[in-house]
């Protein structure tokens, strides 16, 4: 995703709403986050679809290795030789029966 530039992409709510389809153009061609201002002070932040779905998907990266780091921690992992010795006597009881 695009850094906000403070010049460029922050805008009142009163200027957005009367140029919306303008803003929307402009951040799908440029990419950068719109920050939208409510009484001087930041009230939204408007993105493109393709940057929405980039913060969405680090994010469940991110959670998925906190995940993981908490499993490692609590020692709830197993090495891939463990993995593989257990698949190994799965298939080993399937085959005797």
């Amino acid at each position: 995703m695009a850094r906000i530039s403070v010049s460029e992409d922050i805008v009142p709510v009163s200027a957005f709403k009367a140029h919306a389809s303008e803003w929307l153009r402009r951040i799908a061609s440029s990419g950068h986050p719109l920050v939208i201002t409510q009484n001087g002070k930041p009230a939204g932040v408007l993105l493109s679809p393709a940057a929405f779905d980039e913060l969405s998907e680090r994010q469940q990266f991110l959670a998925a290795f906190q995940e993981g780091m908490a499993d490692e921690q609590a020692e709830r992992c197993h090495t891939t030789e463990e993995v593989f010795d257990a698949v190994e006597q799965r298939i080993a009881a399937i085959e005797a029966e």
